[in-house]
C-alpha cells in the first residue's frame, strides 16, 4: 500500500511533547487533511520551528508520535519526507546565477539520483507550474532580478515541482508589502481548494487567522490549542483584538465613547502626550467631531491637535489638575 494517496492524507499528532531538554509544547493532539490550510501562531520562542522541524523528522520527540497516513514520521527516510512535505523557509538560500526555471526544477530532483536530467513530462510539469504561478515572463530571470513577492512564488514552485501533498511554509509573507502578501496568501489557499493540497505556514499576523485559515494551530502556555479558526478565534478573542499598550503608568484617560478605531486612536494620542488623570473628561465622537465635556465644560472639536490644546488649556489653569 503506499504511504500516501494524492486522494487522502492525514497528519495525525497524538500525544506528543516537543522540545530539548524541556519540553515547549506538552500533550499535543491534533489532525489535518488535505484541502485544509492551517495558520501556526505563537510568540517567539514558544516552539513553532521547533514544531516544524518536529513535523519534519529533524527534532526528536519527548514522547507521543507524529504520522502521515499512520505511518510513523520516525520510520520514513529523508526521501520519503521528501515526497510527502515540501517546505518553504522564509530565509532561504539564493543560489548563484539560478533562473525561475532552475530553481524550480531542483524540486524534481528529490525523485532522482542527482547524475539524471529531466524527462519531458517534467519540464511540461515545470512550464505548468511557472504557468500557474504567473512567472512566465520571468522564467530565464535571475532569482537576483526579481521582487521578495516573486521570489517567495518560485521557492513554492519549487516546492509544487516535489508533487508533495503537505505544503509547509515558515512565515512566507515576512518582509513583504501589502500587495506581495495577500498575493501570497491568495495562492497558498487556491493551492489548497484547487490543488487538493494541506497547507501548513506560521505567521504573526493575527489578521490571517479569520480571512485565510481553515484551522489554527495557536501555542500559548506550553500547550497547543487547535481547531477550526472561527471556533477559536470565538473562544479566544484576543487573537484579533489588538492590545493597547499601558505605559504611561501617570496618565488616566477619559471616558472615551467612539468606534473602535477612533478609539484606539484617541487613547494612544492622549496617552502619549498627557501624564495626568483626565478621567473627569468625557470624549465623544459624532458627526466627524469630537465633543470634549465634564462637569462644567462644553466644547467641540475637528483636530486631535485642538484637543490637546483645549485640555492642556484647562491643566494648566490648575481647575482638572
Amino acid at each position: 500500500m503506499p504511504l500516501c494517496n494524492q486522494q487522502y492524507m492525514s497528519l495525525d499528532i497524538k500525544h506528543a511533547s516537543i522540545g530539548y531538554s524541556e519540553p515547549l509544547i506538552s500533550d499535543i493532539n491534533t489532525t489535518l487533511e488535505l484541502g485544509e490550510v492551517c495558520l501556526l501562531m505563537g510568540n517567539n520562542g514558544i516552539g513553532k520551528t521547533t514544531l516544524i522541524k518536529s513535523i519534519l523528522g529533524q527534532n526528536k520527540l519527548l514522547s507521543g508520535e507524529i504520522s502521515i497516513n499512520g505511518k510513523s514520521i520516525l520510520k520514513l527516510n529523508p526521501n520519503e519526507i521528501a515526497s510527502q512535505i515540501g517546505i518553504v523557509f522564509s530565509k532561504a538560500e539564493i543560489p548563484d546565477n539560478y533562473t525561475v526555471t532552475d530553481l524550480i526544477s531542483l524540486g524534481k530532483y528529490i525523485h532522482y539520483p542527482y547524475y539524471f536530467k529531466l524527462n519531458e513530462k517534467d519540464k511540461i510539469e515545470i512550464d505548468d507550474i511557472i504557468d500557474k504561478l504567473n512567472l512566465t515572463q520571468f522564467r530565464d530571470k535571475k532569482l537576483t532580478e526579481l521582487s521578495d513577492g516573486n521570489l517567495q512564488k518560485v521557492f513554492i514552485g519549487r516546492a509544487l515541482a516535489q508533487n508533495s501533498p503537505f505544503i509547509i511554509l515558515d512565515e512566507p509573507t515576512t518582509h513583504l508589502d501589502e500587495e506581495n502578501k495577500l498575493m501570497i496568501l491568495s495562492l497558498i489557499r487556491n493551492l489548497a481548494k484547487n490543488e487538493n493540497k494541506l497547507i501548513f505556514f506560521s505567521s504573526h499576523d493575527w489578521r490571517l487567522a479569520k480571512e485565510f485559515s481553515d484551522k489554527i494551530w495557536w501555542l500559548k502556555d506550553k500547550k497547543l490549542i487547535s481547531g477550526i479558526s472561527e471556533e477559536i478565534i470565538l473562544d479566544n478573542p484576543e487573537l484579533i483584538t489588538p492590545k493597547i499598550l499601558d505605559f504611561n503608568k501617570n496618565f488616566h484617560p477619559p471616558e472615551i465613547d467612539a468606534p473602535k478605531l477612533e478609539k484606539e486612536m484617541m487613547f494612544s494620542f492622549l496617552q502619549k502626550n498627557f501624564a495626568s488623570d483626565l478621567t473627569k473628561f468625557k470624549l465623544t465622537f459624532k458627526n466627524d467631531k469630537w465633543e470634549l465635556k465634564s462637569d462644567d465644560f462644553y466644547d467641540n472639536y475637528h483636530t486631535l491637535t485642538e484637543i490637546k490644546q483645549s485640555l492642556q488649556n484647562l491643566i494648566n489653569t490648575n481647575i482638572y489638575s
